[in-house]
């Protein structure tokens, strides 16, 4: 059935179009069907921009980048593996921090034997982790060893203000200190005093020979119970992780035993990590009778 609305409409059109196009234009718009839709335009992926090819030196950098703790040091010839076999702990200790940006401090910088070397260590450092400044202090000038992210300044591990002066210049969180100095105890234990209240809360402190412990001729002792040693140092520390356990409550924290959180022990190597070592304890609730007349002393 025909619609009237759409017959009027084409009445209409004859009556006013008709006469106003001529007779071709009126063949042609009477054959013409609906505009057909435009074909859809394709659209090109833009190339993708070409990638600059890298000079040797940036091939370099990343090679030396991607390896692991134990190949930089063969690369850069550290004592860390191969006389020792320190890098294996290191990098178990420290991968975490490969991508942080932070300050490590390494303390000798080595190469005595003849004069222009030393820091190779600080080299593998330096590409080990690609984005800290790496910081070396040694007792000899070693200035020649600095480089782009490598720093060095001459002094005594046990100068206070030489220990402060680094820290204040620093360029980033202390983070890792490495303590590969005279390896004498005193000197040591001197150290470990200064500059682990300066190290970054997470920060982890390496003391490295601890074998000279045992060694009168490099300040240690035959007496394994001597408590001037490095590893009497260190055997009071793993006390200090337990110091809220002490029975006797007039004890008063050390910084240390409120500080260290963990001590990882190898083959003449010493891990010691910083944090807050406040957990609390439950010796009162347990060891009851001890304390049924003795009122609770305050945490410090």
């Amino acid at each position: 059935m025909s619609n009237p609305v759409i017959g009027t409409a084409k009445r209409a059109a004859v009556r006013v179009v008709k006469p106003l196009v001529g007779p071709r234009a009126w063949a042609r718009l009477k054959g013409a069907g609906p505009t057909p839709a435009a074909p859809p335009v394709a659209r090109r992926t833009p190339p993708k921009p070409k990638q600059p090819e890298l000079t040797a030196a940036q091939r370099r950098r990343r090679e030396l980048q991607a390896m692991s703790l134990t190949d930089l040091a063969q690369h850069f010839g550290t004592d860390k593996h191969g006389l020792h076999f320190y890098t294996v702990h290191y990098q178990r200790h420290l991968e975490h921090l490969r991508g942080e940006r932070f300050t490590l401090l390494e303390i000798g910088i080595g190469g005595y034997v003849k004069q222009g070397r030393g820091g190779a260590s600080l080299r593998m450092w330096k590409f080990f982790f690609p984005k800290a400044q790496v910081i070396g202090l040694d007792i000899e000038d070693k200035s020649f060893v600095r480089a782009p992210r490598i720093d060095t300044y001459q002094g005594s591990q046990v100068d206070p203000d030489v220990l402060e002066r680094i820290v204040a210049e620093k360029k980033g969180p202390l983070r890792v200190v490495i303590d590969d100095g005279s390896h004498r105890p005193e000197h040591i234990r001197e150290t470990f005093r200064l500059l682990f209240p300066l190290l970054e809360d997470g920060g982890i402190y390496a003391i490295e020979d601890t074998q000279t412990s045992y060694w009168p001729e490099w300040g240690g002792s035959e007496d394994r119970h001597d408590p001037t040693t490095t590893m009497a140092l260190v055997k009071d520390l793993v006390d200090g992780l337990n110091h809220e356990e002490y029975v006797d409550e007039s004890y008063v924290p050390t910084y240390a035993d409120l500080h260290v959180v963990a001590v990882h022990c190898y083959h003449n190597l010493v891990f010691i990590e910083k944090g807050s070592n406040t957990e609390g304890t439950n010796r009162r609730a347990v060891l009851k009778q001890r304390y049924a007349e003795t009122p609770e002393t305050p945490a410090p």
